[in-house]
Order: structure tokens, then C-alpha cells, then sequence
């Protein structure tokens, strides 16, 4: 297996760390069924790909082996993002029987973090992911790693995420602050749960602490994540017009 010398947390102040443990730690409490666990949006540029990569670096960081799958195979610039030059063998070439997993798999310096790209962009995104052979690898990499972090594109474009959500145990929803409408919200979480109703929670994204002096009194950083339930009985009292 080929190794990549990457930056395993990006962008992370001190305290934005103290939000991912604190995320980390819920989804370890929900239970070791949730191994593998898709991330989408509702819509582009809402950080869900950094959330989604520095989760799992953080699972990694406590000694979880840990994978994380980029599929998002129409708009990807995690590899950049990461200082590697060129393109890599990845998931669409597992996808379409040109390579095995372990060629498409990368290691880093972290021994329990673990990297499969995209590979090069395909011109039947979907139709890949919904073949058997994705099926097939979410049963390869159950048994070596502990958990699994799949980043989706967003939800509210395409509709990979959800075809990606119908294999795997549970997923998480990324939102930008004041940049979704509640329509948008509402409308990502029913195609989410029609997929899969396993929705472990809603990561509110790009919070502007000072502005927002709730979170930042209770909180004082930049992301917070909560319990879906908590945010889908939040919604239901808003629809409602309840305080």
C-alpha cells in the first residue's frame, strides 16, 4: 500500500479541534453499528468535505483505524486541498473493475488513517456508485477498519449522496449558517431519510461566533453539531409556530 505525507487536520484552530472531539465522541456513543457513515450537504461550499476529512482524522487520532472514501466524483478537490500533485488511482477504478482495493487505498504518517480518493472524474457518476461493486467494497472495509467517513456531493445538486446513503449505517448533514433556507434543509433531510432514515445528526457549519451570541457564549467556535433529533423537533415546532 502506497503512503501519502499529508497535513491530518486542515484549517483547525484549538477550538474549532474541540468541536470534532466533541463530534467524534457523539458518534462513538451511537453505537458501534454506525461504522460506516456517508456525509453530504444540501448544497456546494458548505464545508461538508472539511468536516467530513477532519472527522475522520480525528477518529483516527484516538487509534480507530479509520478510511476515509472520497466520492465525491464530480467536483472533488480534496488531493489539492492536501499538497499531492497530479491525479491518484482511486475509487472509480475500483468502481469499474481496473483496480483492487488495495491498490486504491493510500496510508498516511497517522497508522490508523487511511485515504481512497476518486480516482479521475467519470462521466456516469451515479450509475458508478450505484453498481454493485460499491456494494461489494462497503463489505471489504468493514472487517480492517473500524470506521469508515464517505464524503458525498451535496444533496441538494445531485443525487449521489443518496444512493450512497442506501449502503451504509448512518449519515450526517452538513449546513452553512445563514447560507440554507429551511425549505432547502427540510427538503435535503427527506431525500436523506427515504434513503436511509439513519440520520446520526446536522453539523451547522461556518458559524460566525461573534455575530451569533448564543453559540458563542455556550460554545465559542466556528462549527456545532447536534443530534438530528434534536434538529428535526426544532423544525417541526418552527413549522408549527411554536418559540
Amino acid at each position: 500500500m502506497k503512503k501519502l505525507n499529508i497535513d491530518l487536520v486542515k484549517n483547525v484552530n484549538y477550538q474549532q479541534r474541540e468541536v470534532y472531539r466533541t463530534l467524534r465522541t457523539n458518534i462513538e456513543f451511537t453505537g458501534i453499528e454506525n461504522q460506516i457513515i456517508a456525509i453530504t450537504s444540501c448544497i456546494a461550499n458548505e464545508g461538508k468535505s472539511t468536516v467530513a476529512y477532519n472527522l475522520a482524522s480525528m477518529l483516527a487520532e484516538t487509534g480507530k483505524k479509520t478510511l476515509y472514501i472520497d466520492a465525491d466524483l464530480r467536483k472533488s478537490v480534496l488531493l489539492k486541498k492536501l499538497g499531492v500533485k497530479g491525479s491518484l488511482p482511486g475509487l472509480t477504478h475500483f468502481l469499474s473493475g481496473q483496480k483492487t482495493i488495495n491498490e486504491v487505498t493510500y496510508a498516511t504518517q497517522n497508522e490508523h488513517f487511511f485515504i481512497l480518493p476518486t480516482g479521475p472524474f467519470p462521466t456516469n457518476p451515479t450509475e458508478l456508485l450505484g453498481n454493485e461493486r460499491f456494494g461489494e467494497l462497503m463489505q471489504l472495509v468493514r472487517t480492517p477498519f473500524e470506521y469508515v467517513i464517505i464524503d458525498c456531493p451535496p444533496l441538494g445538486a445531485v443525487i449521489d449522496a443518496a444512493v450512497v446513503a442506501k449502503k451504509v449505517d448512518g449519515s450526517i448533514m452538513v449546513i452553512e449558517a445563514n447560507q440554507v433556507s429551511r425549505w432547502e434543509a427540510q427538503n435535503t433531510v427527506k431525500q436523506l431519510k427515504l434513503a436511509n432514515p439513519n440520520i446520526l445528526g446536522v453539523v451547522l457549519n461556518k458559524l460566525d461566533y461573534k455575530v451569533n451570541s448564543y453559540y458563542s457564549g455556550k460554545y465559542g467556535y466556528y462549527n456545532h453539531y447536534e443530534n438530528y433529533e434534536n434538529y428535526e423537533n426544532d423544525q417541526d415546532s418552527q413549522d408549527k409556530g411554536e418559540a
